[in-house]
């Protein structure tokens, strides 16, 4: 007599051994999928680190680089391909990175193939000149697959005053 773990096939013999080696087989066949996608979403949030990083060191070369040439920055109300932002906004957040505090969520990251999007939020609390910030944000970066690196295509910002 069989368990009622034990499934009969159609020939009256056990298929238990059958499935649990298809079972193994699956998840080992998933596994590299699986490490990669973690591997991968390792890879994105070190790069949003990095970009972070380089904004509060003043290192407008670190920073520039992980852009991708045709990224799009939403920012302040308006719009900035890289040049723009070069020669604009990226000095005064690299002042802000430097002054004001900012504490921020676990990053969210989705990967779909070679292209990813990280989602944060924070909060930002100190002095900017004359100006006290007390303020909440939301950070949505979108991130292509390059080789072998991960590039900045998009950035979005927004944030509010904590009342």
């Amino acid at each position: 007599m069989t368990s009622t773990m034990d499934l009969l096939s159609s020939n009256g013999r056990t298929t238990t051994g059958r499935i649990a080696g298809r079972t193994i087989l699956l998840a080992l066949l998933a596994a590299p999928t699986a490490l990669a996608a973690q591997s991968d979403e390792n890879a994105v949030v070190a790069v949003v680190d990095a970009y972070h990083s380089a904004l509060a060191s003043g290192d407008s070369t670190t920073a520039l680089s992980l852009l991708a040439e045709d990224v799009t920055i939403l920012e302040t109300g308006g719009v900035e391909d890289k040049e723009h932002y070069r020669s604009g906004h990226l000095a005064g957040d690299m002042r802000f990175a430097q002054a004001v505090p900012r504490e921020r969520s676990e990053i969210t990251v989705t990967v779909s193939g070679d292209v990813a999007w990280a989602w944060s939020t924070s909060t930002t609390q100190g002095r900017m000149g004359d100006r006290e910030v007390n303020s909440r944000g939301a950070e949505l970066m979108v991130l292509s697959r390059a080789g072998d690196a991960w590039r900045i295509r998009a950035i979005h910002w927004s944030s509010r005053a904590v009342r």
